[in-house]
């Protein structure tokens, strides 16, 4: 792996936030989003700005049932570090 990753394509798995409260899935599903792509680009995470089409898409289905997983592109910004991430598309 190169150390100073740019854009990346993950598929992550949300059903870990399926084991709690059903009241709110979706903005957990979110958190682990933010954390999972901090983790793997090496930032905090503050530093990950989550694009509007991801939230829409794991709450299109409302609070109680996110899916299951979401397939996202990761790009981080060399000069600021900050990463986005965008739903990616086939």
């Amino acid at each position: 792996m190169p150390k100073d990753k740019r854009e990346m394509v993950y598929v992550i798995p949300l059903g870990r936030v399926y084991w709690g409260r059903r009241t709110n899935r979706a903005a957990r599903a979110i958190k682990l989003i933010r954390k999972f792509i901090a983790r793997h680009f090496g930032v905090e995470p503050e530093k990950v700005k989550i694009y509007n089409e991801v939230n829409e898409y794991v709450w299109s289905r409302s609070i109680e049932k996110p899916p299951r997983r979401v397939k996202v592109r990761a790009v981080k910004d060399p000069e600021t570090g900050i990463v986005k991430v965008m739903l990616a598309h086939d």
